[in-house]
């Protein structure tokens, strides 16, 4: 675990499993690691990405977390990534065109430890080029995404995912709700 938090604190990346599919992650607040994830990706810039957070605290450190938003993460039963309006303290690479951004709180024990050592939140995007199927385990990763990380985490390599990504819903600050991805 030292390994990996020294990796992503000198801006690397890595893959790893989160509580859906694996990702491909970096330190959410480091602009040039983010960057790379997008030409890891071949993705285009204007595409926002997700991040993870491991407690109430940090997502309430990052932004007004509405009402309705707990109670849909206290009663999904998948994991469910939020898209909130005006967050704090994340460079503007990571956001969405209208200044949004999808976190999700995860339950994952090896996830919530990561960030917890790395005390950021961390990039969460599926290891897998842009419009490519999404890896449900660790063999579904091409070689190449391998090759381009700066690390491949060694845990849960055998796990097939039981989710093939989280939900995406949009809250307002006025409790407004829409379903992105189910």
């Amino acid at each position: 675990m030292d390994n990996i938090i020294k990796i992503l604190q000198s801006g690397g990346t890595i893959l790893y499993p989160t509580d859906t599919i694996w990702g491909i992650g970096c330190d959410a607040t480091n602009t040039e690691a983010i960057n790379k994830i997008f030409d890891i990706k071949k993705r285009e810039k204007n595409k926002s990405l997700i991040i993870l957070v491991e407690s109430e605290k940090r997502l309430q450190d990052l932004v007004d977390v509405p009402e309705m938003a707990w109670e849909i993460i206290d009663l999904s039963e998948k994991p469910v990534t939020i898209v909130y309006e005006n967050p704090r303290g994340l460079p503007k690479e990571i956001l969405a065109e209208d200044g949004s951004i999808g976190i999700r709180l995860v339950k994952n024990d090896f996830c919530k430890k990561l960030i917890s050592k790395l005390n950021k939140p961390l990039v969460s995007t599926s290891a897998n080029f842009s419009g490519d199927k999404s890896p449900m385990k660790f063999s579904d990763i091409s070689d190449e995404i391998i090759q381009l990380v700066d690390y491949a985490v060694e845990e849960d390599r055998d796990k097939v995912s039981k989710y093939s990504g989280s939900s995406v819903i949009k809250i307002w600050n006025d409790n407004r709700i829409k379903v992105l991805r189910e």
